[in-house]
């Protein structure tokens, strides 16, 4: 029986994962088995850092809003609380855009949730 080598096949696939690590420092773009390991923990960093960018982006438009509330004598919480109670439905990325960019138009914001809070404390 003859030996099967594989030539054209396994070149394409060590082509294939060194093409990935391009842009690696040293051997790990370089040497085969130490570039498979660093693609393997680059696209694991990857897709773990996917989903992370999303909490983080999440914990500075909070971080931000809470900064901006602070200065009109609210805090985060009781902001959004007032926002629940005054059906003002605007997601922590469009009011964390407003407190930077726009503060008269987050200045009023602002006084609408302490007016529905007043409101809903009286009730009570």
């Amino acid at each position: 029986m003859s030996r099967v080598k594989g030539g054209n096949v396994s070149r394409k696939r060590r082509q294939k994962v060194l093409d990935r690590a391009k842009g690696f420092r040293g051997a790990r773009s370089k040497l085969f088995r130490t570039a498979k390991n660093a693609v393997i923990k680059a696209l694991t960093y990857s897709y773990r850092d996917r989903k992370r960018r999303k909490r983080d982006f999440r914990k500075l438009w909070i971080i931000r809003i809470n900064a901006a509330v602070r200065e009109h004598g609210l805090s985060y919480s009781k902001f959004v609380d007032g926002l629940k109670k005054a059906n003002i439905v605007m997601d922590r990325r469009v009011l964390a855009n407003l407190a930077a960019e726009d503060t008269a138009a987050f200045a009023e914001i602002v006084n609408a949730v302490k007016i529905a809070r007043e409101s809903s404390l009286q009730k009570a």
